[in-house]
């Protein structure tokens, strides 16, 4: 008699637990690592942030106050936190969304052109990606210098003599323009590396069936290239909010701190501002949790979205 073969989904089940379990068990260095380097300092801030503690606290000279959430309510009552939030929430999508557009365009072109152009267009990115964000931020003030900047110059030589003394850092949107443009240009590297790899890593014969089915250039790049990159597109997309989200360097240098007024404020800088300037460390403390808190939530509903949609494919 033959013997009963088992369900082909009856295995199942405990492949995909034994496939957790490795991933979990390679994960566990790495995430150990990180809870013994982050835990406590995220344990120090959050205590922080339920104190009055400011620079005579620091030194002992007088006792710690505790204030529960009395941080968090004077910041959520403050109108120029809201303003700040909408601020940062507004240039970080700006960058994030910029620099998936110019590095997945680029991986694209990189794909596509002859070995030495590919070549140089590597090489110009790895210069952007390994400048250090004082320097390229002190560049790109110098290239919109109001009186020798290159770019007002070019644009008064192109008959625009209104730009000649224009200054890109004391509007709000200008400014705001011209640091998303900085902040781009040293991350778009990252995306390009990596969605070229995912484009090389796609079968020809996958490209070559759609090509022969009739497809266009545009739905064989929305149909078929696309998703099958969406999983380096997640991290892409995830690693670039956690990036832009907390700009500091370029905001605090080429808009003098914040801009006229604290009209370029983000978090990152508002809590500076709060927590050195002010020496209210406490209330510094409260931003950088809520912050925190914001990057989790984002990062996390995106994930979640990008999970959604894959199933219903």
């Amino acid at each position: 008699m033959a013997l009963r073969q088992p369900p082909a989904g009856a295995a199942r089940p405990r492949r995909i637990g034994r496939d957790t379990l490795t991933a979990w068990l390679y994960f566990a260095p790495a995430g150990l690592l990180l809870a013994a380097v982050l835990a406590y300092p995220i344990y120090q801030i959050v205590l922080i942030s339920f104190y009055d503690y400011g620079q005579a606290q620091a030194a002992g000279v007088e006792p710690l106050h505790f204030l529960g959430l009395g941080n968090y309510r004077e910041l959520l009552s403050d109108s120029q936190f809201w303003t700040v939030l909408a601020n940062t929430f507004g240039f970080g999508a700006a960058c994030v969304l910029g620099s998936l557009v110019v590095g997945t365009g680029l991986a694209v072109l990189a794909a596509r052109v002859r070995s030495l152009p590919r070549t140089l267009l590597f090489l110009a990115a790895l210069g952007a990606w390994s400048t250090p964000a004082v320097a390229g931020s002190y560049v790109w003030l110098f290239l919109f210098d109001t009186d020798f900047g290159v770019v007002n110059e070019a644009l008064a030589g192109l008959g625009f003599g209104s730009m000649r003394g224009h200054s890109w850092t004391y509007g709000t949107l200008s400014a705001f323009g011209v640091v998303a443009a900085q902040v781009i240009w040293c991350s778009f590297p990252f995306v390009m590396v990596t969605m070229y790899a995912g484009i090389r890593a796609i079968p020809k014969e996958v490209l070559e069936a759609a090509a022969l089915d009739g497809a266009s250039a545009w739905h064989t790049v929305r149909s078929v290239i696309l998703p099958m990159l969406r999983p380096l597109l997640l991290i892409a997309t995830v690693q670039s909010i956690i990036w832009d989200f907390k700009v500091f360097t370029q905001i605090y240098v080429m808009t003098n701190g914040g801009g006229v007024a604290g009209r370029n404020l983000v978090l990152n800088v508002y809590a500076y501002q709060k927590a050195f300037a002010g020496q209210e460390y406490g209330l510094g403390a409260a931003i950088g949790v809520l912050m925190t808190l914001l990057l989790l939530s984002i990062t996390g509903l995106y994930v979640r979205f990008q999970r959604r949609s894959t199933a219903w494919e």
